[in-house]
């Protein structure tokens, strides 16, 4: 990147330690119409994909939204970039109401808000190069960088995110999923935004190039002050990554916290089966969670239920949860107490509830180990000649071996298109920054 552009992030993540929201969504609502007829259409009823979204986004924060598939986490994505217009609520990027705007004002606020995509094979045109397709934002903001310039920005881009700047003219097709997401952030960083809207951008690749699109994002967002709206299904991503995290259910948010408050100390009662549904591939873990099996069906967004929309799967209802609408505030039980579990949970009857035991009791089954006698173990290891460390350098896996795409030198899954050698092995972004183990 260039000099000014390393300025402007210095100056973005100094600001990120403020606080101050730079994105407010208030009541954000999106309601599709069902109608009937075909000459003479009459609206009979709307889908209520988003209904009632609130948050706030600081400067340099991650804001990680998940939730099951149809929550309306897409949608929400859509709307903070315009792609889909809002039926009700505001959506303000620094005060000023996006939703209001057209024309001009409107393009000078997308150049601050961008968008990676979730498929990285569908949202990169294959007719177009990797130079056009990074350097398009360009045609549409030209005051951004100067015509002659631009190929020197792009090559500078694919530097930034560890591609090699000589593939320049190649083609989509020529590229691995990971190296074409990417391509994709690449496109999302070209106008030098404020936040970045990422819709599931791991969800399409292997788990080795999930650790290292995400370890990118990481250090993308260290670099230049970036602000994320991260959206994703795996809960251990979004947990690596995020700030803050709210869960969606049925077009609304009903729990908003700090990563260690969502999942440690969750309080509302869909928070805390979506937790317990995540696979733990520890066998001990397993022994001692509590699992929450949630009978029957997602309603339909066209007719939510009454009151809680999450009551009809809900183990703790009553008539109350039928009468009236949990607010998204901190609950009643917990606002004189200063624990974790104080923050916003849209629940008539929150309770905090732990629904994987802490690390200490997860050494092995059945009973938690001393600190002494898992040092015994050990010691008693290396006495017969095993080497401990083995198996944890095992565990972090083999040099080079998650850059199974190419991703250092650009290359391609068949070594024909993109090359088998590694021209540019040594340059930063290929392989996951050391701390990747989190999310691998």
């Amino acid at each position: 990147m260039r000099a000014d552009d390393s300025v402007t992030g210095t100056v973005r993540g100094a600001a990120a330690g403020t606080g101050e929201p730079i994105l407010e969504v208030r009541d954000l609502a999106k309601h599709y119409p069902l109608t009937q007829g075909i000459l003479f259409k009459k609206q009979i009823g709307a889908v209520k994909a988003v209904d009632g979204v609130s948050f706030d986004l600081a400067a340099g924060e991650t804001l990680g939204i998940v939730g099951e598939s149809g929550c309306g986490k897409s949608t929400v994505a859509k709307m903070l970039v315009h792609l889909e217009h809002p039926t009700a609520g505001a959506i303000r990027y620094k005060g000023e109401d996006v939703t209001k705007l057209s024309g001009r004002a409107l393009r000078a606020v997308r150049r601050n808000i961008q968008m990676v995509f979730q498929d990285p094979y569908t949202s990169l045109n294959p007719r177009m190069t990797v130079g056009d397709i990074i350097g398009e934002p360009y045609e549409i903001h030209p005051e951004v960088a100067p015509k002659g310039d631009r190929r020197r920005r792009v090559q500078d881009l694919l530097d930034v995110v560890g591609l090699n700047p000589e593939y320049i003219n190649r083609y989509p097709h020529q590229f691995s999923g990971g190296q074409r997401q990417r391509i994709g952030i690449a496109r999302g960083l070209a106008l030098n935004p404020e936040i970045i809207v990422a819709d599931e951008p791991v969800s399409a690749l292997d788990v080795s190039v999930q650790a290292q699109v995400v370890n990118l994002l990481d250090r993308l967002q260290a670099e230049f002050g970036l602000a994320y709206v991260f959206i994703a299904h795996d809960l251990s991503i979004v947990r690596h990554i995020s700030d803050r995290v709210g869960v969606m259910y049925l077009g609304r948010i009903v729990e908003i916290g700090s990563d260690e408050q969502i999942y440690d100390h969750p309080t509302h009662p869909y928070t805390q089966a979506l937790l317990s549904a995540v696979p733990v591939p520890d066998p001990t873990a397993r022994e001692h969670r509590e699992r929450i099996i949630l009978h029957g069906d997602v309603p339909s967004p066209a007719n939510p239920p009454s009151g809680c929309r999450f009551r009809t799967r809900c183990w703790k209802a009553q008539e109350r949860c039928e009468l009236e609408v949990p607010l998204l505030a901190v609950p009643a039980v917990f606002r004189l107490t200063e624990t974790m579990a104080k923050h916003d949970s849209a629940c008539h009857f929150a309770e905090e509830k732990q629904v994987v035991p802490p690390e200490g009791l997860l050494e092995t089954p059945g009973e938690a180990v001393a600190p002494g006698a898992a040092k015994e173990t050990k010691e008693t290891k290396e006495a017969d000649g095993v080497d401990g460390g083995a198996d944890e350098a095992g565990a972090q896996g083999v040099p080079g071996a998650a850059d199974e795409d190419g991703e250092k030198g650009g290359g391609s899954e068949d070594g024909e298109k993109g090359g088998s050698e590694d021209p540019d092995g040594g340059r930063e972004g290929g392989a996951p920054p050391s701390g990747s183990s989190r999310v691998s």
